[in-house]
């Protein structure tokens, strides 16, 4: 069982915004089940990288994959991994005062590259099923060739720093609340789609109902 508490290292402790920082396990793990696609960040050959890709993960660790060709899937060196959700901007009365409400989190460690067959597959799973509940079963699984040409690399939710914003502009009570101008926030919510089918599709082909039932619920 991991510790409800994240610790606090030199990489992660918050020195700037603390009120909006998190040591909170869970706020890490909603962060990421909220979402699907991370940066991931990492020097290669002298000079930073920083690579959007998806991701799965399971209690311990985060799954990231990609091509074997992929400079940036090495593994063995320190990386760090991003991932953000924008919730609304938040308006003021000053422009100074303008920010934005958000939740990311800052997951550093050194990225191990999995060679175990099984360990891959089961965080190949987990990446897929991360992004879409019920594409593994339903879809064709990985043959030995695709895994071959797969890199998955694995990186331990250990250390991670967590920020989170939310709620109103912060001039309310200062001198700009007299300007008699608007502020609040603007959110932002992104909704999932109708489904559109492949034109190489027997027209008869339906749509399973686990990505049907998606049609309309929210992201993020």
């Amino acid at each position: 069982m991991l510790p409800d508490q994240l610790p606090e290292t030199d990489l992660t402790r918050h020195r700037r915004l603390r009120d909006q920082g998190s040591l909170d396990r869970a706020d890490l793990e909603a962060i990421l089940d909220a979402g699907f696609v991370c940066h991931l960040g990492v020097v290669v050959e002298g000079r930073p990288l920083v690579v959007p890709t998806v991701y799965g993960r399971d209690e311990r660790q985060l799954y990231l994959h990609g091509s074997v060709a992929s400079r940036s899937l090495a593994g063995g060196t320190p990386v760090c991994v991003t991932v953000t959700h924008v919730d609304g901007l938040v308006l003021a009365r000053s422009v100074f005062e303008h920010g934005v409400n958000y939740r990311s989190a800052m997951i550093h460690g050194e990225a191990r590259k999995v060679t175990d067959p099984q360990e891959k597959l089961t965080g190949l799973r987990r990446l897929t099923e991360h992004a879409t509940p019920g594409q593994w079963s339903y879809a064709r699984q990985p043959s030995r060739k695709e895994l071959a040409a797969t890199t998955l690399l694995a990186l331990h939710l250990d250390e991670a720093s967590v920020k989170i914003r939310t709620g109103a502009p912060d001039d309310g009570d200062g001198p700009d609340a007299e300007l008699g101008l608007w502020a609040g926030v603007l959110p932002l919510i992104s909704v999932w789609g109708a489904p559109v089918s492949d034109p190489a599709l027997p027209p008869e082909t339906p749509v399973p109902s686990h990505i049907a039932r998606r049609e309309g619920t929210r992201h993020g």
